[in-house]
């Protein structure tokens, strides 16, 4: 698949990507969904009860959140052969961000797995206390979080800056798209640094939380519908 997108036109790449687009923003979705109904923030007892009732949708969400990640790998993959004739630099600098990302991440999901083999009734577990092994549970959910706004902070936002740059640079895209997709970058790296300077002001997060939804919807819709009227760059 990767050697069929690499040798592909950058018009058929780009409705590649939108498609790739499409299916990791419903993986993700799915995955964080799924997997935040179970958890009640500070009731280590309840997220617990709620984990070992629902198991299966616990693993299925993790799953699909990988499944996310091998997709934006993909995703780096086509818009790298979209954008590399604008500026093969940036577009190597974007795929960069996104492979550091998806390493934090699946490095990072650890953390839920480890929650969930300590409800797993091992022997070697009879030596905590149900409180004991609660408390960890909590803490290794939290600690994934921690590490996802690593991730954002690292790659989420950052890639998406080069990304929408060589998008207003292109010529073939509108330049408010590039607009977009540079705030939506910009956005989620506030998102992010909020989490770990300003805690309590999660507040200030919201802006930016929907300039980066914008931002990404509105670049996987273009890529989706007008994906095949990118024109083609002469070599």
């Amino acid at each position: 698949m990767i050697n069929s997108i690499d040798n592909t036109s950058p018009r058929k790449a780009a409705r590649i990507a939108g498609l790739l687009y499409l299916i990791l923003i419903i993986t993700g979705i799915i995955g964080q969904l799924a997997r935040q109904s179970l958890i009640v923030p500070g009731d280590a007892a309840t997220t617990v009860n709620n984990i070992m009732a629902n198991e299966m949708q616990f693993r299925g969400a993790n799953v699909s959140w990988l499944i996310s990640e091998m997709f934006l790998l993909l995703l780096g993959l086509a818009l790298y052969v979209v954008l590399k004739k604008v500026n093969k630099n940036l577009a190597s600098l974007m795929v960069l961000f996104i492979v550091v990302g998806v390493a934090i991440e699946s490095i990072n999901t650890l953390n839920q797995f480890a929650a969930l083999h300590l409800l797993s009734g091992a022997d070697y577990l009879t030596v905590f206390s149900a409180e004991q092994l609660n408390a960890q549970v909590m803490s290794h959910l939290d600690s994934w979080e921690a590490g996802y706004r690593i991730a954002v902070i690292m790659s989420f936002g950052p890639w998406l800056i080069p990304a929408g740059y060589l998008v207003y640079k292109s010529g073939y895209f509108p330049r408010i798209l590039g607009i977009l997709v540079i705030l939506a970058g910009f956005g989620l790296l506030i998102e992010g640094l909020q989490y770990f300077l300003l805690p309590d002001y999660e507040v200030i997060s919201y802006p930016a939380s929907a300039a980066g939804t914008i931002g990404e919807f509105a670049f996987c819709g273009w890529l989706l519908l007008k994906g095949a009227k990118i024109p083609e760059m002469k070599s």
